[in-house]
C-alpha cells in the first residue's frame, strides 16, 4: 500500500501545478485583452484629434498658426512617423495578442486533454481499486476455504480374473438381485466401468448345428468398439459381455425340417460354464439376447429351462416367472436398417392430426397355436377362453366405431392377407403383425394414434412382438395406445418414462378409448410424438443406440457416471520455437466508464457435479434431451441456490451488488451479481484470410473487464506471417489451427475453452466494451439459451404455402440470434459435434453456410425457448473489410434451402418466435444527480 500513497502523491502534486497554470492562463486572458483595449482607445482618441486640427485651419490653437510652412511640414511628418510607429507597435501587439490567443487555445486543449486523461486515470484508478476489492476477497475466500476442490479420483480398476465359486441352485438365482448376484468389488465408482465381450466366434455358445447371426455379431464388435467403457483386458473388467441371440441354424432358419419351431433352447448351457471368465456362477456376466423372434415352446424366453447363474439376461421377451425386477433387464429387438441416416426413417411430426385417429393392423391367433406347456403349473385352459372372449369383445366395438357417425377416421385390419417375405411374422403367441414393413410404416405415417395389444396370457410381462411394435410406432409418430397397458413393461423401463409416450389402458376400459383420444390436444400430440421419437433415435434405432444403452444403464444401477465427453485437442498455427510478437497496439478509445473489475484469467469450476447430477437428475437426463452416455464438465440447466444461501453457507464465488443490499451503477459496476457465482467469457473467433481485420478486432478488446481469454480459429490454409504484430491485451490470445476450412469448425468444443460462457464473434464484428458486458450479464439469467446481437426470423413462404423463408429484414417479432454476436454455454459446442445429426453439418459444408441457423435449430430443439436478443443492434458493417461470404448473391438462397432443410432433419420447425429484447435496466429512467446508470450508453 505505501506505492499506492506514492502514486497518489504524485498525483495531487501533479494537479496542484495544472491548477497554478490555469490561475495564471486565466489572469493573462483578462489582463492581456483590458489592456490592450485602453491603449488602442488612447491611441485612437489622440490620432481622432490631430487628423481633425489638421483639416479644420479654424481649430488649430494660435501658437501653431505662426508656424511656417517648414516647420509644418516638419510637424506633420514627426506626426507621419509617430503614427507609423504607432501602427508598427499596434501591428506587433496584435501579433503578439494572436501568439496569446494560440497559447491560450493550446492551454486551453491540453486543459482538456488533462481533464480527459485525469478521467481517464480515475476511471482506470476505479477499475483498479475494484481489481484489489474482488482480489481481496477471493482472498479471504481462499483463507477461509476448509474444504479441498472436487477432484476425480485416481481411477481404480480390479487386475485380477473372477475367483471360481460353487455354483447355486435354480431356486436361488431366480431371486437374484443386484445386491445378492453382483460383486460389486470389481466396479468401484471411480473405475469407469469397463466391460469386456466375449468374441462370439471363438467362445461359441450354441448348440451345434446353431449360430448367432453374423451381421449382428459383427455390428456388435463394431459397435462396442465405439463405445469409451470397452476394454480388451478381462482381468480389468467390470461386466462381461455374452452375445447368445440371434440364434439361426445353419441354413439361416429358426425351424426344423417340418416347419415348427424346436422344442429345446439353442443356447447350449454347458459352453456358458466353460467360458473362462465365467467363474463358476456367471456373476457380472450379461447374456445379451437381441433375438426378432420368439420361440413358441418357451413363450420368448430362450433361457426358461437354462440354468444361467448369477448372470444377468437381457432380452425382449420375458414371462412374470422369469423375470427379475432390477437384475434382468427388457429390450428393444433390433430392427433398423444396417445403414444410412437415422432421421430418413422419420416422418414429420406435423399436422399434429393425421389421416387416421386411430389404426390397427394384426390377427389373433387361435387357440391350438398356442402351447403353454412351458408355463410350469400356471396355466389353466380357461384364461385363453376368458381372454379370447374380451377380444373379440374389443374387435366387435373397434369395428363398430368405423360404422359410427363420427367423423374421425379409423382403419382396423383384423385379418392378414398373405404377406410377402419381408413379412415380420415371427411366430408371436398371440397378435401377429399384418403386411409388410413397407405397408406397416405407410399406414403408421397416416396415423394419430396406433393400437397395440398386450400379450393375452397374464404370464407374460413381456414379447418381442409387442417390443417392436412400439419400435415401429414411435419411428412413425404414431402414438402408441397400448390395450392391456397395466400387465406390461416396455424396454429399459427402469430409466425410460414411458408415460410420456405412450398411453396404457386396461383392457376393460376400450370402449372409452375414443373419448380419451379426443381429449388430447394438438399441444400434447406434438409434445408425446417428439418425446417418442427422442426415445426411439437414441435408444431403439440402432445396434449401437441398443448396446450404449443397455452399459448406461448397468452403469447407472452401480452410481457410476459416465466417462468424460471428449474434446478437441486445440493445436496452435505456431510450432513450438516460434513465439508470436506481441505488441501494444491503441485504437479509439472507448466510452470511459467504469464496467466491472480487471481480474486474472479464472477458470469456471468443472466436474463438480460428477456423482450427485446422475444421482439427482437421473430421469431428466434420460428423458429430457440430457446426454446420459456422457458426462459433461457443467451443464447450462445446472441448479440454482436460493438467494440467502449466498450470505448464509454458501457464500463463497458470489458477488452480490452492494455486497448484497443492491445499488445503482457505481455499486453495479462493481460486482456481476446476479444468482450464479463469479466468472468470466471466452471469445471463440472464427476467420479466413483477413488478418489486419483480425488484429484491429483483438486490440480492441483490451481492457475489457470478465475476459478470460481469445480463441481463435484459423480456418486459413495459408499460416499466419511471422511478422505480424499480434495485440497484447492483457489475456491469453490461442491461435488454433482449424482442422480444415469448415464454418463447423465455429463451434469445435476445443480443450482450452475453460468458461462456460463462450462469446462467438465473427472477424469483422465491432462491438462495444458496454454491449459485449451487457450481453454477458443478460445470458447469466439465460444460461441455456442463446443470447446475442443479430436477430433474424423464419417466415412461412406465402406463395408456396408448404416451405420456410429466411428474413433478416426489421421485425418486431424474430427467432434466431446469428453466432456472429452471440453468448452460448460450452455444452452446446458439445452437442453440435455428438447429438446433431450429421447431415446437417455436411449442408454446412456443401453451402459455406448457415452453422448458425444450425445452432439456433439445436438450442431451441433442446430447450423448446426462443433467443434473447440484447440492445437495439441488429446488424454489423465492415468498411473496407474483403469479400465477405454473406455478400454472395446466392447467400440468402442457401439460407432458404438451409432452414428447410434442417426442418426435415428435425421433422418439425423447432424455433420458436419472440417478441422480446433485453435492455438495460434503468434505460431512459430519470434517476436522481447522485445516482449513475447501469450503463451510460446503453
Amino acid at each position: 500500500m505505501g506505492t499506492s500513497n506514492v502514486v497518489n502523491v504524485r498525483k495531487y502534486c501533479r494537479y496542484m501545478k495544472m491548477q497554478r497554470i490555469i490561475i495564471v492562463v486565466v489572469l493573462v486572458l483578462f489582463l492581456v485583452p483590458w489592456i490592450t483595449h485602453y491603449y488602442l482607445s488612447t491611441v485612437e482618441r489622440s490620432s481622432i484629434r490631430i487628423t481633425h486640427s489638421a483639416h479644420s485651419h479654424a481649430d488649430l490653437p494660435e501658437d501653431l498658426s505662426p508656424l511656417k510652412g517648414s516647420d509644418l511640414q516638419t510637424r506633420i511628418e514627426e506626426l507621419l512617423r509617430i503614427k507609423g510607429s504607432v501602427s508598427s507597435e499596434l501591428r506587433e501587439m496584435e501579433h503578439k495578442r494572436q501568439h496569446l490567443l494560440s497559447e491560450i487555445q493550446l492551454y486551453t486543449r491540453n486543459i482538456e486533454q488533462l481533464k480527459i486523461e485525469l478521467l481517464h486515470q480515475q476511471t482506470e484508478l476505479t477499475k483498479l481499486k475494484i481489481s484489489v476489492e474482488q482480489a481481496q476477497v477471493a482472498q479471504r475466500e481462499a483463507l477461509e476455504q476448509n474444504t479441498p476442490e472436487l477432484a476425480l479420483p485416481k481411477r481404480f480398476v480390479p487386475n485380477h480374473l473372477l475367483p471360481v465359486l460353487p455354483a447355486i441352485s435354480r431356486q436361488l438365482t431366480r431371486n437374484c438381485r443386484m445386491f445378492s448376484c453382483f460383486d460389486h468389488s470389481r466396479c468401484s465408482i471411480t473405475s469407469g466401468f469397463p466391460v469386456y465381450l466375449y468374441d462370439p466366434d471363438k467362445y461359441p455358445v450354441m448348440h451345434y448345428g446353431w449360430d448367432i447371426d453374423g451381421f449382428l455379431k459383427t455390428t456388435i464388435k463394431q459397435a462396442l468398439g465405439y463405445n469409451a467403457h470397452f476394454t480388451n483386458n478381462p482381468r480389468e473388467a467390470c461386466v462381461y459381455l455374452v452375445l447368445v441371440g440371434e440364434a439361426l441354424k445353419d441354413n439361416g432358419d429358426v425351424s426344423d425340417h417340418a416347419g415348427k419351431f424346436v422344442d429345446v433352447s439353442p443356447l447350449d448351457p454347458n459352453a456358458l460354464k466353460r467360458l473362462p471368465y465365467w467363474g463358476g456362477d456367471g456373476r457380472n456376466h450379461i447374456l445379451l439376447n437381441l433375438a426378432r423372434r420368439d420361440l413358441s415352446t418357451n413363450l420368448g424366453d430362450a433361457f426358461s429351462s437354462l440354468d444361467t447363474g448369477r448372470s444377468i439376461l437381457v432380452q425382449s421377451s420375458f414371462t412374470y416367472q422369469l423375470f427379475r425386477p432390477g437384475f434382468d433387464m427388457i429390450v428393444s429387438p433390433v430392427l433398423g436398417p444396417p445403414g444410412g441416416d437415422v432421421w430418413q426413417e422419420c416422418p414429420s411430426m406435423v399436422p399434429a392430426r393425421r389421416k387416421y385417429l386411430l389404426t390397427f393392423q394384426g390377427e389373433m391367433k387361435k387357440p391350438k397355436d398356442l402351447n403353454p406347456s412351458t408355463i410350469e403349473n400356471s396355466y389353466d385352459p380357461k384364461d385363453d377362453d376368458e381372454h379370447i372372449e374380451l377380444d373379440k369383445f374389443i374387435v366387435d366395438h373397434l369395428r363398430s366405431l368405423v360404422i359410427g357417425s363420427t367423423n374421425d377416421k379409423f382403419s382396423f385390419e383384423f385379418e392378414c392377407v398373405p404377406a410377402s417375405d419381408d413379412t415380420m411374422n415371427i411366430g408371436e403367441l398371440d397378435w401377429s403383425l399384418c403386411g409388410t414393413d413397407s405397408s406397416r410404416k405407410a399406414v403408421l405415417k397416416e396415423s394419430t394414434f396406433t393400437l397395440i395389444f398386450a400379450p393375452k396370457s397374464s404370464e407374460l410381462l413381456t414379447t418381442s412382438l409387442l417390443q417392436a411394435r412400439i419400435y415401429e410406432a414411435l419411428r412413425a409418430g404414431a402414438i402408441p395406445v397400448i390395450l392391456g397397458g397395466d400387465q406390461i413393461q416396455l424396454a429399459y423401463n427402469e430409466v425410460i418414462q414411458w408415460k410420456r409416450v405412450c398411453i396404457f389402458l386396461p383392457r376393460a376400459r376400450v370402449t372409452e378409448l375414443h373419448f380419451l383420444l379426443r381429449t388430447i390436444p394438438d399441444n400434447d400430440i406434438i409434445l408425446m410424438r417428439r418425446q417418442g421419437r427422442m426415445i426411439w433415435e437414441r435408444y431403439l434405432a440402432s445396434v449401437q443406440s441398443t448396446l450404449d444403452t443397455v452399459i448406461a444403464v448397468l452403469r447407472e444401477r452401480l452410481n457410476i457416471p459416465p466417462l468424460p465427453v471428449e474434446t478437441v485437442p486445440a493445436i496452435s498455427v505456431f510450432n513450438d520455437t516460434f513465439q508470436p510478437i506481441l505488441a501494444l497496439i491503441h485504437l479509439d478509445t472507448e466510452p470511459e466508464e467504469s464496467l466491472g473489475p480487471l481480474e486474472p484469467p479464472y477458470n469456471s469450476p468443472a466436474f463438480k457435479r460428477n456423482f450427485s447430477l446422475f444421482l439427482t437428475q437421473s430421469h431428466q437426463i434420460w428423458n429430457d434431451y440430457g446426454d446420459p452416455f456422457h458426462l459433461y464438465p457443467t451443464l447450462p440447466t445446472d441448479p440454482l441456490l436460493p438467494s440467502d444461501a449466498k450470505f448464509i453457507g454458501s457464500s463463497r464465488g458470489f458477488r452480490p451488488i452492494g455486497r448484497g443490499q443492491g445499488g445503482s451503477g457505481k455499486e453495479f459496476s462493481e460486482a456481476l451479481g446476479g444468482n450464479s457465482p463469479r466468472e468470466q467469457f471466452t471469445i471463440l473467433l472464427l476467420t479466413y484470410e483477413r488478418e489486419q481485420v483480425l488484429l484491429d478486432s483483438i486490440a480492441r478488446l483490451r481492457g475489457l473487464p470478465y475476459l478470460n481469454a481469445v480463441v481463435v480459429v484459423w480456418n486459413s490454409p495459408k499460416l499466419p506471417a511471422s511478422d505480424l504484430k499480434w495485440p497484447d491485451i492483457g489475456v491469453p490470445v490461442h491461435i488454433i489451427k482449424g482442422p480444415r476450412n469448415s464454418l463447423n469448425n465455429r463451434f469445435l468444443p476445443l480443450d482450452n475453452l475453460n468458461t462456460e460462457a463462450i462469446l462467438s464473434v465473427d472477424d469483422d464484428a465491432h462491438l462495444r466494451h458496454d454491449e459485449i458486458l451487457f450481453g454477458f450479464r443478460v445470458w447469466r439469467e439465460h444460461r441455456d439459451r442463446i443470447v446475442g446481437f443479430p436477430g433474424r426470423y423464419h417466415a412461412w413462404d406465402l406463395n408456396t404455402q408448404n416451405s420456410w423463408l429466411y428474413n433478416s429484414n426489421y421485425s418486431c417479432e424474430l427467432s434466431m440470434v446469428l453466432t456472429g454476436a452471440a453468448f452460448l454455454h460450452r455444452h452446446y459446442l458439445h452437442l453440435y459435434w455428438k447429438w446433431l445429426p450429421q447431415a446437417i453439418r455436411d449442408k454446412v459444408d456443401e453451402y459455406m453456410n448457415c452453422e448458425d441457423i444450425a445452432m439456433n435449430f439445436l438450442v431451441s430443439h433442446i430447450t423448446r425457448q426462443p433467443p434473447v436478443k440484447v440492445t437495439s443492434r441488429w446488424t454489423f458493417r465492415c468498411p473496407g473489410c474483403p469479400q465477405s461470404l454473406s455478400e454472395d448473391d446466392t447467400h440468402f438462397e442457401e439460407r432458404h434451402k438451409c432452414i428447410n432443410f434442417f426442418a426435415q432433419v428435425f421433422g418439425y420447425m423447432p424455433l420458436l418466435n419472440t417478441q422480446y429484447r433485453a435492455d438495460s435496466v434503468l434505460f431512459k429512467t430519470r434517476i436522481s444527480h447522485d445516482k449513475q446508470k447501469c450503463f451510460k450508453f446503453i
